[in-house]
């Protein structure tokens, strides 16, 4: 039976290269029947904290990736004692005060077998004597490493191709100590789209900074799924059963992943709209929350009805008090550069006006009646409906983009939309807009 494990080091968040690296661990596992071990490396314990931990395992869970067994580094010290012991006691390492060291054989060539990328041979001279325990009595990480993994009866490593480095004194240790060594498969690493390596300069990093920005678990499963597995056709979205189903380590590419915060988003955007608008609702709700646009006593039909305007257009959760913000508040903030095209403009103030007027003879205020209201007055006045139409989604939405103006305007409210636009009126005839 395949086992692999995903073992992080609780000294900092999840991030994105550790997400994708524990995908694929647990694809493989669920694609082949194995089993996912989740073994925290809490070795460290100055830097290890609990809040990472927590983080961690809430990240996880978020994603969608349970596991079948989970270990503590920090609970297993006796074990790496008594492996190290019966190195010390067979010559095959020394102490160095209280430290037990690994002693490298001399003019010897390690290799092995890398799924991906072949057979590997390193000497011996480039390597320096190993630190097995050190002399505060906690393990050194590739020692207690290759316990574990030997124990656990793991079949096969997946990660980062970081760790190439580390492969070969694994191996050695794995040698020394008559442990078979598991299959090993060194993924390439996550870089951005400048070529270098995934950092916090390419955008967020941890996958908590995802989730609060209003990115969908399974949409970030997705994307990640994608950054270095070839599926074998042009399908771009996966569902976490359908990946189970399609996953295999011989499409892991050979080459970097490329990080691209425009593709992730339009694969969130992607699961958005076709997400049920109820659930969708109820997602947004702490959002708008968290930006006071709503208390207890919201309207949850009207805001049901706003988020389904909207919902084409969102490439993430956060992205809808963003684009419709003036909804719930008259605080508007009109972009100069709109203002400048559609509002300082000859007879902006009495389209304007009369527009107001022909919303204040709309009955039933609705997009139908507004329509026709609108296009009879543009048809007496003989103009294109567009240079009325504009200032106003302008005087409405502080900017030039929204959907449709007569569907904004039903949802605004025939007081809330006559008295905006009348406020910008009186603004442009005060000259307050110019800069």
């Amino acid at each position: 039976m395949p086992v692999v494990r995903f073992a992080p080091s609780p000294t900092g968040f999840l991030h994105i290269g550790g997400a994708r690296t524990c995908l694929f661990n647990w694809l493989y596992a669920r694609s082949t029947n194995g089993k996912f071990i989740l073994r925290i490396e809490d070795t460290d314990q100055v830097r290890s904290e609990k809040k990472y931990l927590d983080e961690i395992l809430d990240s996880l869970k978020w994603l969608g990736l349970d596991w079948d067994e989970l270990y503590y580094q920090s609970e297993r010290f006796a074990i790496y004692q008594e492996y190290a012991k019966k190195l010390l006691d067979c010559g095959k390492a020394y102490k160095d005060g209280e430290a037990i060291i690994y002693r490298i054989p001399e003019n010897a060539q390690i290799k092995f077998f890398d799924v991906l990328r072949g057979e590997i041979t390193i000497g011996t001279e480039q390597l320096k004597d190993q630190v097995l325990m050190k002399s505060d009595g906690s393990p050194a990480y590739n020692f207690c490493c290759v316990v574990d993994d030997a124990l656990m009866e793991m079949t096969h490593i997946i990660r980062g191709d970081d760790h190439i480095a580390n492969t070969p004194k694994q191996i050695m240790l794995y040698e020394a100590l008559g442990l078979k060594p598991p299959k090993f498969v060194h993924i390439p690493m996550i870089h951005g789209e400048d070529g270098s390596r995934m950092s916090k300069r390419h955008g967020a990093t941890a996958i908590t900074e995802y989730r609060n920005q209003g990115y969908l678990p399974e949409a970030v499963i997705n994307y990640l799924a994608l950054l270095g597995w070839n599926p074998g056709t042009d399908k771009e979205m996966f569902s976490l059963k359908t990946l189970v189903k399609e996953f295999s380590l011989k499409r892991v590419n050979k080459t970097a992943a490329i990080f691209d915060m425009t593709r992730l988003n339009w694969v969130n955007g992607q699961y958005i709209k076709d997400m049920d608008i109820d659930k969708l609702t109820q997602m947004i709700i702490p959002v708008l929350r968290e930006k006071g646009y709503i208390n207890d006593n919201y309207d949850r039909k009207w805001l049901t009805g706003l988020i389904e305007l909207y919902k084409t257009r969102l490439p993430t959760l956060a992205h809808f008090p963003k684009l419709a913000g003036f909804f719930f508040t008259d605080e508007i903030e009109y972009e100069q550069e709109a203002v400048d095209k559609f509002l300082k403009i000859d007879n902006t103030c009495d389209y304007l006006e009369k527009f107001a007027q022909a919303l204040e003879k709309s009955n039933p205020f609705d997009k139908q009646q507004i329509e026709t209201n609108v296009r009879v007055l543009v048809n007496a006045l003989g103009i294109n409906a567009g240079e009325m139409i504009h200032p106003v989604r302008v005087a409405l939405t502080g900017g030039p983009v929204s959907p449709g103006i007569f569907e904004i305007i039903e949802f605004l409210g025939k007081e809330k939309s006559i008295s905006r636009i009348l406020k910008v009126v009186k603004k442009l005839k005060a000259k307050e807009f110019d800069i």
